[in-house]
């Protein structure tokens, strides 16, 4: 099974309003073959807290007003170090630069086919680790 064409607007609409954010490192996974829950991953990141929260915030209100789509589930905004929106055909990270190096969730769907992204969404790779060597950033917090 593949993601359905709903799924693929979903993110292809979400990862542009993340880009439009100034989010770093947007990718998206199908994950369909994998999981039963969920057709696809969206992965973003930011180098603040306020700036997670208004990603998060774009998204919500881009899938809102351009595909009617609501989340069922969101969690994590107290800390805004990590926030995931669960649209049921598709699920949102959004995280802080430092968790989405130490978590690393890349490597659990490295094996799942990553998705087109607008323009401007997949211009936005490799902006997480530029932020984190500019800022002496970038390595991994003891657990």
């Amino acid at each position: 099974m593949t993601a359905t064409d709903r799924s693929i607007d979903l993110v292809s609409t979400a990862a542009q309003a993340a880009a439009d954010k100034l989010a770093h490192d947007i990718v998206a996974y199908d994950v369909s073959d994998v999981l039963a829950i969920t057709d696809a991953f969206l992965l973003a990141s930011a180098p603040n807290d306020r700036q997670v929260k208004a990603i998060v915030d774009g998204i919500e209100e881009a899938l809102l007003e351009e595909r009617g789509a609501k989340p069922v589930r969101r969690e994590g905004e107290r800390d805004g170090r990590w926030v995931l929106l669960d649209f049921s055909d598709i699920v949102v990270h959004v995280q802080h630069s430092e968790e989405r190096v130490f978590y690393a969730l890349e490597r659990l769907w490295k094996d799942c086919p990553e998705l087109a992204l607008p323009p401007d969404a997949a211009a936005t790779r490799g902006r997480a680790a530029e932020h984190a060597e500019a800022h002496g950033e970038g390595a991994r917090r003891d657990a």
